[in-house]
């Protein structure tokens, strides 16, 4: 959040200075294996490799330890999350209507962990346990989602060839995984070949994070839990570090008359504050409650049906990962500025939402 506050001061103090900085290429290797790219994107492919991989690696213990490993426990929060996206994507095409931002469809699916969580944190034990689970639960799965639309959908020309050196490299951390290797160092310089590979690939680089996670081992090896072990010594670069970089990057909106005119104007920005806000209310909590009324699933221990509205109020922030997806939707700045509009509108309209309907339904009533 003060990354944010700091990047819209600066773009709008220093804008030519925030613009020209962010801009400025950095090469990085030698000869034909030299990549070259502005400061943006070292962050948003570079670094943002490490967030996904920590992300991925949430994903893993979840699946494999977590709440995700009962088949009827992961049932609600999958089918909530998979309602989550794809309502917000058919209202964000319902009315862009095959217009020129048409191809950002996929911005309103996000779900940003770290900012639902703070508003959790912000609540305290005015709300239940079950209630943070279940927000935790939905943005994990709604994080899969996003992995998987950013790898299938938002991927350049492809070249099959270092695709293929990419896999090997993964083939290559699996093995020396199964000989018994335990030493975290050993697996960096592969985990920096895989990344080069799938950036070379066309494919987006932050998946070679994703992928390089599953491939973590969950449960202890020799004694070491290995998973527990890089998150507990990640989350602190990622959450102090690299998020905040990320949004001094990306969030720098020039907010005056002609951005934010253009903006309300926009059927962009409309359908992405849309999609955020009406479409993952009404995503999330069908979905959800579809779900118990069918038996498919049951809500945790704690939470009323009434709290489900909240929940999914809060999934409505998309922050992060949707102006990552922004930047990768469009090319055109002044489109991508307009995208920054509809996501912080639609996110803060979320957040603000989710805080009053579950301070509403964390009342006398609702079981603790």
């Amino acid at each position: 959040m003060i990354a944010t506050l700091l990047a819209l001061a600066w773009a709008n103090t220093f804008g030519d200075g925030y613009i020209g900085l962010w801009e400025r290429e950095l090469t990085v290797g030698v000869g034909s294996l030299a990549i070259t790219d502005d400061l943006r994107h070292w962050v948003n492919d570079g670094l943002m490799a490490l967030f996904f991989f920590v992300v991925g690696l949430e994903i893993k213990r979840e699946l494999v330890t977590g709440e995700l490993r009962d088949r009827k426990a992961a049932a609600l929060p999958v089918l909530a999350a998979l309602g989550g996206a794809i309502l917000p994507a058919l209202i964000f095409l319902a009315i862009t209507a095959g217009g020129a931002g048409s191809a950002g469809w996929g911005i309103p699916m996000a779900t940003d962990i770290a900012f639902a969580v703070g508003v959790l944190a912000l609540l305290g034990d005015r709300i239940s346990s079950g209630v943070k689970l279940l927000v935790l639960t939905i943005a994990i799965v709604d994080d899969v989602v996003a992995i998987s639309v950013i790898a299938v959908f938002y991927t350049d020309d492809l070249s099959v060839a270092w695709l293929m050196v990419a896999l090997g490299g993964l083939a290559a951390v699996a093995l020396l995984r199964r000989s018994g290797v335990t030493r975290i160092l050993a697996f960096i310089p592969l985990g920096l070949f895989v990344w080069a590979a799938t950036y070379q690939s066309g494919v987006h680089a932050t998946i070679a994070g994703v992928a390089l996670a599953l491939l973590t081992p969950a449960r202890p090896v020799a004694g070491r839990a290995v998973l527990e072990i890089i998150e507990h010594r990640l989350h602190p670069i990622t959450g102090f570090v690299i998020v905040p970089l990320f949004a001094l990057a990306n969030a720098g909106l020039v907010l005056n008359s002609e951005t934010l005119g253009d903006a309300a104007t926009s059927r962009v920005a409309l359908a992405i504050a849309t999609g955020l806000v009406i479409g993952k209310l009404l995503g999330i909590t069908g979905a959800a409650l579809a779900g118990v009324r069918l038996g498919v699933g049951s809500l945790p221990e704690g939470v009323q049906p009434r709290q489900v509205w909240g929940v999914a109020a809060l999934g409505g922030i998309g922050f992060t990962v949707s102006l990552f997806i922004a930047q990768l939707a469009y090319d055109d700045a002044a489109l991508i500025e307009t995208a920054k509009v509809g996501i912080f509108a639609g996110s803060i309209m979320s957040a603000l939402l989710g805080i009053a309907l579950l301070l509403r339904g964390s009342g006398p009533s609702a079981s603790r």
